[in-house]
């Protein structure tokens, strides 16, 4: 690609007779600003033809000079006037476009078009939104194909919703949306407390906020029966995450004693007894929650892992088939089925399983260690 650079010239006479029709919306051409134009790095500025700028070639550099904010900075806020007169839809055209390619994967240039806007619209809420929105759905995606880089995805997503349930006054949509990811993350308390802020302040005029809200007073009622926002739950999820298992067996257990009958305490207990390596009543604990309702591919995952562990694999192989039905393309389940044909000798059909798994996380380190150290992709 062919490296450019930003010049501010003089705005061309014929696109200021173009633009004279928008004087009247409270903007005025001003002489006196010159505009930037981006262009190529080794051109010369002699050979530029003033009248031959397209006025797209003007706001594409406006939008590069705001994002960028440090350069002329006296006069980005009459560029952002600039391009929202001369523009009027582009916050509805640029968010739609990296929400599009947020949901074809295309991360980078969602995050790329929403740097845009920020810089054109600093105070806009819609646009913090939908940032929230790209990096919750990268989140997402990266969490089921079982990515490597999945928590720091995560991470970045509830730093945006925090920034979001930061503002004053509070966004409703900012509140739902937050509620459904920290739901999505499990931390039940954080949902619990977007979802009843949301129901307080939502418009019933608002297109939708009938389902929402209805949406928000189901997921509070399914809290609140399970006492999944109990400090108990909380605090042995912090405790896991810190790696300090121990003590995150001690809460959860206290959570069992009030909550026998809650499947995701039991997979909570088996998560710190798997990372115990206490294979035997990680198993139990696992079975238990699948017993309750809790038997989605991530639990089969990991009651798969303490069936390797204890020898039986054929145990395991059963739920990593089931949750690989479930989640066709999570890399975890996919590089755990590599490791299980390695133990069972069948070399061939682990490389199959780790090519699969460097087609979707090219970095995932288990796939990379097996089909180049181990030479068995050879």
């Amino acid at each position: 690609m062919k490296e450019t650079r930003i010049v501010f010239l003089p705005i061309p006479e014929s696109l200021k007779e173009k633009l004279t029709i928008h004087q009247q919306d409270a903007f005025s051409i001003n002489p006196d600003i010159p505009v930037p134009v981006e262009i190529p790095e080794d051109a010369a500025g002699g050979t530029i033809n003033l009248e031959e700028l397209s006025r797209e070639m003007i706001l594409s550099a406006m939008l590069h000079v705001i994002r960028a904010g440090n350069e002329k900075p006296q006069w980005i806020d009459y560029y952002r006037h600039f391009v929202q007169i001369m523009r009027p839809g582009i916050l509805v055209e640029f968010n739609e476009a990296a929400v599009a390619k947020a949901r074809n994967g295309d991360f980078d240039t969602a995050m790329e078009i929403l740097s845009f806007m920020q810089g054109l619209f600093p105070a806009s809420a819609a646009v913090s939104l939908n940032r929230a929105l790209v990096l919750e759905e990268q989140a997402v995606q990266y969490q089921r194909f079982g990515r490597q880089d999945k928590d720091a995805a995560m991470e970045a997503a509830a730093a945006a919703y925090e920034e979001l349930l930061n503002l004053h006054p509070l966004f409703p949509h900012a509140l739902f949306n937050g509620g459904n990811f920290f739901l999505f993350q499990n931390n039940y308390q954080k949902a619990s407390e977007c979802f009843s802020r949301y129901l307080e302040i939502a418009d019933d005029a608002d297109q939708g906020s009938a389902d929402q809200r209805e949406q928000a007073e189901e997921a509070l009622k399914e809290i609140k029966d399970n006492g999944l926002d109990d400090e108990s739950f909380r605090e042995s999820q912090v405790f896991i995450e810190q790696g300090r298992f121990e003590e995150a067996l001690d809460s959860i257990r206290e959570f069992l004693e009030r909550r026998p009958l809650v499947w995701n305490g039991w997979f909570m207990l088996g998560w710190a007894l798997r990372l115990l390596g206490r294979w035997t009543d990680g198993q139990a604990a696992f079975k238990k929650a699948i017993e309750l309702g809790g038997g989605g591919s991530n639990t089969r995952n990991e009651l798969a892992i303490c069936l390797m562990e204890t020898g039986d694999s054929s145990g395991a192989r059963r739920e990593l088939e089931t949750a690989l039905s479930e989640e066709p393309e999570n890399v975890k389940i996919i590089s755990n089925l590599g490791v299980l044909a390695l133990k069972a000798g069948d070399n061939e059909k682990a490389a199959a399983f780790f090519r699969t798994v460097l087609e979707l996380d090219s970095n995932d380190p288990v796939a990379k260690k097996w089909t180049e150290g181990s030479g068995i992709g050879d």
